[in-house]
């Protein structure tokens, strides 16, 4: 991308029909390290590789709890995700302080999307430079919400964003008519295992790194299993699972006969 006449602000079109604003946007969010979401009947699983700026510094929070059936994972600029993350908190709160009940999953990404789209409108501001997964359960059952910078949100059955994510989109869309009937176990091993697909060859997933969030429907006791976040030594569990998996599928391999 390179300077012009039609990137000084996000209201201008170009002769293209273009918002150059709102496609740098989505750079930044291409530059955020990559989280992804999956669904099945009964449950959503996010998943989240999170980097630190340097050796001296913590890692930062790529999951953020919204409300006990909600919880988000963003790509992009953090200061930006929070920003937004706070706004969803206080319309969940409004929510059940006038009505007593949780806020639909659509209901909120419509009203994130409608806040990010006024700043294409109005001169002086700028896009949101992130992109952001919504994860939740509400009346009609579990959701997966993509909302991107120019305002757009749609509902997804799996997706992956963020730097390297083609890797883990290709191992979703590889294995998607696997997610429906999948148990609450199996969908986190595969938001894992579509995460190792987006590493670099030196890289591996540890409890540093590495922020799963679950939330469902618990059809034995009839209501919604609250969002359950897994950070630090609690997901070492869930990595050791998946190790598990791995090394008895090599070690079934390696035991095949093979015909010269």
């Amino acid at each position: 991308m390179f300077r012009n006449n039609y990137d000084n602000d996000s209201v201008t079109f170009s002769p293209q029909g273009r918002i150059f604003q709102v496609e740098y946007a989505m750079e930044a969010v291409k530059q955020g390290s990559v989280v992804l979401g999956l669904t099945s009947k009964t449950h959503v699983v996010l998943c989240a590789l999170k980097r630190n700026a340097e050796e001296l510094s913590s890692y930062q929070k790529k999951i953020i709890p919204i409300d006990s059936h909600m919880g988000v994972a963003l790509a992009g600029l953090s200061s930006d995700g929070r920003v937004l993350c706070n706004f969803m908190k206080t319309q969940c709160l409004s929510s059940r302080f006038q009505y007593g009940r949780a806020l639909a999953i659509s209901s909120i990404t419509d009203r994130i999307g409608s806040k990010a789209q006024e700043n294409t409108q109005h001169y002086g501001k700028r896009p949101y430079g992130v992109g952001l997964l919504v994860a939740g359960v509400d009346a009609q059952g579990p959701h997966l919400f993509e909302f991107m910078p120019s305002g757009m949100t749609q509902e997804m059955s799996a997706c992956a964003i963020g730097g390297r994510s083609q890797m883990a989109r290709t191992y979703l869309e590889r294995h998607l008519g696997s997610f429906e009937e999948a148990s609450r176990e199996e969908l986190i091993g595969h938001g894992l295992k579509a995460l190792k697909e987006s590493l670099s060859q030196e890289k591996e997933l540890n409890v540093e790194n590495t922020s799963v969030a679950v939330v469902g429907w618990d059809k034995e006791a009839g209501k919604t299993e609250p969002l359950k976040l897994f950070d630090g030594n609690d997901v070492g569990v869930l990595l050791e699972m998946v190790n598990g998996e791995e090394g008895e599928g090599g070690a079934q391999g390696e035991g095949m006969e093979v015909d010269s």
